[in-house]
């Protein structure tokens, strides 16, 4: 498979140069040149395979030309000591809980498998690199876990001050070592400009090997669709519309689920489920795409006014919004609906949702109102972190305070190591530079 600048039909590369370029020199987006139909491997899923052959397959399957089968096992391996459950509600919505992993967030599948594909080739080339991040919440945490300890590589997370939970900025500021925080007095979207900014610096290009952990990176963005696989064999399909509902904020997960409709995977329709920040809702109404400055909310891995993903999503739609439209439904949550729906459902069927569950719940039950409730429709709605990650949310909706993992408890009693900075590149230029020359 062969990758391509979202902005340079000409830019074509490998797999190995998207991993470690992490964004094309132009400032697009690699995507997929072609569409493999993946229709004969999918049909041949069992319902009892286990996700790390799932994710075997698809690797090798995708990545044939630079991966071995070999190669892609000992990847897969290393990547998931963990899997998605998928958990029936009672109704025609199932839950798909992607929080299991070590940061118990959906991004550790994507995080893991990039840290083990980097560190595979990397090995093999005796060469070094810099990993370069940004995060409203869950990619910091899951990005450090994936990549502590890793030789060869080095990561720099970029985090909001005052932006993200108490315990979001503890994963991501304790663990030390080849993990460096920086705290950024400015936005998820300034610290998402100062990395990009950073990844077209010929200077830093020239001096230091830089990547990108973000869902612009296709190292993260391709394993996503591999839970999207795992869901579609678990289901109980029997001729029935199968819908997934993906709480969305830079739009990384619900691409890589497009992504895996295009290589085949039967699936009738997405929902982009968001917060305030309506701006790919607003698209698929009107046609237009404005991007705006971000809003906080209950739902704050979601607070992007200005989603890098959404020009991807374009590519893989030829830049057709009526298409787009037709597969994927925008829905918009407000914070009293997400205590609500929080509230409602810990009420009626004991179960605790995370505000970014929450806000993908509530569209699910919209979806259904909408196409009308029965036998002939399977919505997989997915749960993308541990309700423990919001314990201030959770409880002020329900009463109760969710059980923390134990690796959450551990984080909150380590001490914070950051390192304050402006929004602006040039300064993260001089660190980058004084710190990896």
């Amino acid at each position: 498979m062969k990758f391509v600048s979202t902005r340079d039909p000409y830019t074509i590369v490998s797999f190995t140069q998207a991993l470690f370029k992490g964004l094309a020199p132009d400032g697009g987006l690699y995507h997929p040149v072609e569409k493999p139909n993946l229709t004969d491997l999918l049909n041949r899923l069992d319902p009892q395979i286990p996700f790390i052959e799932i994710a075997t397959r698809l690797t090798s399957e995708l990545l044939g030309e630079e991966v071995s089968l070999e190669s892609a096992g000992r990847i897969c391996r290393k990547a998931f000591t963990f899997s998605p459950v998928l958990r029936a509600t009672g109704d025609s919505i199932y839950i798909l809980e992607l929080f299991h992993g070590p940061s118990c967030a959906f991004k550790d599948f994507g995080a893991s498998f990039l840290a083990s594909s980097m560190e595979e080739f990397l090995q093999k080339e005796d060469r070094k690199a810099v990993i370069l991040t940004a995060t409203s919440g869950d990619t910091g945490s899951a990005v450090a876990r994936a990549f502590h300890g890793k030789e060869n590589i080095h990561v720099v997370i970029l985090y909001p001050s005052g932006r993200v939970s108490t315990l979001q900025e503890k994963q991501l500021t304790t663990l030390g070592g080849n993990v460096i925080a920086l705290e950024v007095k400015g936005s998820f979207d300034d610290c998402q400009k100062m990395v990009k900014q950073a990844f077209v610096d010929p200077d830093l290009c020239e001096k230091l090997t830089l990547t990108s952990a973000n869902s612009i990176n296709l190292g993260r963005l391709l394993p996503q669709s591999f839970y999207y696989v795992y869901a579609y064999s678990r289901v109980e399909k029997l001729d029935k519309k199968l819908y997934f509902v993906v709480p969305s904020g830079n739009f990384g997960n619900l691409t890589a689920g497009v992504l895996a409709w295009s290589w085949g995977l039967p699936v009738d329709g997405f929902i982009a489920a968001t917060n305030r920040n309506d701006v790919v809702p607003q698209y698929l109404t009107t046609g237009i795409f404005t991007p705006r400055a971000s809003i906080q909310t209950y739902s704050n891995a979601m607070d992007v006014g200005n989603p890098s993903n959404f020009e991807r999503l374009k590519a893989i739609f030829n830049d057709d919004w009526k298409e787009m439209q037709s597969l994927i439904h925008g829905e918009v949550v407000t914070d009293e609906d997400t205590l609500k729906t929080i509230s409602r459902v810990y009420r009626e069927k004991h179960l605790f949702l995370d505000p970014h569950t929450a806000v993908g719940y509530l569209a699910s039950e919209r979806l259904l109102k909408r196409i009308g409730e029965g036998d002939d429709s399977v919505v997989v709605t997915l749960a993308t972190a541990h309700p423990g990650k919001f314990l201030e949310v959770v409880e002020k909706a329900t009463g109760v305070k969710p059980e923390l993992p134990p690796t959450l408890k551990e984080a909150l009693d380590l001490p914070k190591k950051s390192i304050p900075m402006g929004n602006k590149v040039e300064e993260l230029k001089e660190f980058l530079l004084d710190t990896f020359l």
